[in-house]
């Protein structure tokens, strides 16, 4: 393909990116795909409103403050943000789901950007006794009184596969960053000294310096045994690089690592690394009742091109502007695979448009909203974050 159909595609691309924010407005919020999934997720809504607020369009301002309001009237008591509100459908019984963690980190992000975006730091202010519940909340979830909160399995993104519980890097990125942002930057500090202890050094640390990359979880060690992955997982990586928990060095180790493994072909990016099959010791046999039972599909080293809309940025923030462009190229081909589907997942290996069990995969929000922030950033050459 010539550098000027690679340049059409790209905008093309764009163009069916924002149509697809647009058709997930509503009057609640943001809905996490078009039609499907009709219902205010956190995490799905608040990663959304990262590209729909560089959109000039009053539609896509409304639906990042509804999505804000609609997950803020659910707040639990004790200051947990719920991971969707599902109220707005005739198909299903109305209910609001918890038992997440990064649903209350995203949301709080969330209203940050927005504040950011539009200039208008009086959400801030209306939301400021809800956003210190949902630190206090964080904070009540370190039972080990070490900065880390942790979590128990299936309750972040990946919330059907993998397993992982204790301190996930995943969920110490949000944290770390949600800290730096509102000020609290003694704590930030500790929790990013305590993350970045080697793993070959520390019973508390997630780096591993001999891998060159964060171990997905850790919990306790007993004796010779611990309780540990040592796959690679993917977006908690590259987030780790994007809010600042990763320094240079470690940095480019992760991104070298990506490519050294080929986690960003056939298309920008499998989740995790390397797929996981039964029998392994990462298996768990509840895996078999969603699609990640098979690897190479779903989240089991699919890909999922939100996050690699996220690596892009990575790519970016590292100055590897020529990669980055090329897996932008990349990001463009994948979701604009079926007329411009924006699939949920493609296969890990084939890059063929995955199915899922809902046959609810196409115009997923957050592959959009992901396109558009990296399109932006990448034209002018420095992460919008």
């Amino acid at each position: 393909m010539g550098d000027s159909a690679k340049e059409e595609l790209m905008q093309a691309a764009y163009d069916k990116a924002v149509w697809i924010l647009g058709k997930c407005s509503t009057g609640h919020g943001f809905y996490a795909a078009y039609p499907g999934y009709d219902m205010v997720f956190a995490r799905d809504s608040m990663i959304m409103s990262l590209g729909a607020s560089l959109v000039s369009d009053k539609k896509m301002k409304i639906a990042i403050k509804e999505s804000i309001d609609t997950l803020a009237d659910f707040q639990s008591e004790h200051g947990q943000i719920p991971n969707a509100v599902d109220k707005y459908s005739d198909k299903r019984k109305h209910h609001v789901d918890f038992q997440s963690i990064d649903s209350t980190l995203w949301w709080m992000i969330g209203n940050y950007y927005y504040a950011k975006r539009y200039n208008e730091p009086s959400i801030l202010k209306k939301n400021k006794a809800r956003i210190e519940r949902s630190f206090h909340w964080l904070a009540c979830q370190d039972m080990g009184e070490d900065t880390m909160p942790e979590q128990l399995p299936t309750t972040d993104w990946q919330d059907a596969f993998p397993h992982r519980y204790g301190h996930t890097i995943n969920t110490q990125a949000l944290y770390y960053y949600a800290l730096r942002l509102f000020g609290k930057i003694k704590e930030a500090n500790k929790l990013k000294e305590v993350v970045n202890r080697s793993i070959q050094k520390s019973d508390l640390g997630l780096w591993d310096n001999e891998k060159g990359f964060y171990v997905p979880w850790r919990w306790k060690n007993h004796g010779k045994y611990h309780e540990l992955g040592e796959w690679f997982d993917t977006l908690a990586n590259i987030l780790a690089i994007l809010f600042g928990l990763a320094d240079d060095r470690q940095s480019n180790r992760i991104l070298n690592y990506i490519e050294k493994h080929n986690i960003q072909k056939p298309y920008p990016i499998k989740v995790i690394w390397p797929a996981i099959y039964p029998k392994s010791k990462d298996w768990q046999d509840y895996f078999k009742d969603c699609g990640a039972g098979k690897p190479w599909h779903y989240s089991n080293a699919g890909i999922w091109t939100f996050v690699g809309g996220f690596y892009v940025l990575a790519l970016i923030k590292m100055k590897r502007f020529a990669e980055a462009r090329q897996q932008m190229e990349k990001l463009a081909e994948a979701n604009m695979k079926n007329h411009g589907n924006f699939s949920e997942w493609l296969n890990g290996k084939t890059g063929k448009i995955g199915r899922t069990e809902a046959g609810v995969e196409s115009y997923q929000g957050w592959n959009a909203a992901l396109y558009v922030l990296a399109y932006e950033s990448l034209k002018k050459k420095r992460v919008l974050l």
